[in-house]
């Protein structure tokens, strides 16, 4: 598994979240409006880590920080140590239809791409 994953949907995604993360390892959310079942969750001894990420730009707080934060992840970016899990099918505009139906069938493994020609 692996040592963090980041879910930004909530919902059922967060029990995929729990299962694609390694023992002892950490999962961030920024989705909490949802109930979930957190078994596996202690199962693995998995660290949740829930962000509600405008609290800090709502209240004028700690801006040099999470500006660094941001300057952190944009290296690792840059090194290619941070980067998506992208779902190997590729899909154009016209096959928007076949893309929403290979997501809804669980199948997906990331992140789907829609190629649009502009």
């Amino acid at each position: 598994g692996f040592d963090v994953v980041f879910d930004a949907t909530g919902g059922g995604n967060i029990c995929s979240s729990f299962e694609a993360t390694k023992v002892n390892g950490q999962v961030v959310t920024i989705v909490s409006q949802y109930e979930a079942d957190l078994s596996q969750m202690h199962f693995k001894g998995l660290s949740l880590h829930v962000v509600f990420m405008l609290i800090n730009m709502l209240h004028n707080l700690n801006r040099e920080k999470h500006g660094q934060i941001m300057r952190e992840a944009a290296q690792l970016v840059h090194e290619g140590k941070l980067r998506p899990l992208l779902d190997q099918s590729n899909f154009s505009l016209d096959d928007i239809a076949d893309a929403h139906r290979h997501v809804e069938s669980g199948k997906a493994t990331g992140k789907v791409v829609v190629d649009i020609d502009v």
